[in-house]
């Protein structure tokens, strides 16, 4: 598996429902948890779907989880590996905003306007750095 972050272009190969695969070639193949992006113009109208590496099948070839609607895709359109995970914004800024799973904000109010963003799959945080004293956790969400 390759881990440098130039762009590498591969080509749908199977959509099945909210899955798909992607042909890479062997040298560039994707690490598992990058996320993968289509984005075309199918009979004029546009086609943008992102997707997660979940499996490598062999033969240079991925099987991705989608992150959104697979319709309009067809096999043989482009796909491009970010070379990164799927991360969101981290920090003050994301209190009390509302976020898509690819941590864009669809609140209708502007960029988030973050120092960091983290990957969604990570390691969990050492245990002597957890608290273990009861305390008010502040996450922004707001139930109804």
């Amino acid at each position: 598996m390759s881990t440098a972050t130039s762009t590498r272009v591969g080509k749908v190969t199977q959509i099945i429902g909210s899955t798909f695969d992607a042909e890479f070639a062997a040298e560039s193949l994707p690490d598992i948890y990058n996320a993968l992006i289509v984005d075309q113009t199918v009979k004029g109208v546009p086609v943008k779907v992102t997707g997660e590496v979940q499996q490598h099948l062999g033969g240079g070839r991925v099987r991705c989880v989608a992150l959104g609607s697979t319709e309009g895709m067809v096999r043989g359109m482009d796909v491009t590996d970010t070379g990164a995970p799927v991360s969101v914004p981290v920090g003050k800024g994301t209190l009390g905003r509302v976020f898509n799973l690819l941590g864009d904000a669809i609140d209708g109010r502007g960029d988030v306007h973050t120092e960091e963003r983290w990957p969604i799959h990570r390691d969990s945080p050492p245990l002597e750095s957890l608290s273990s004293k009861t305390e008010l956790f502040e996450t922004g969400i707001k139930v109804v």
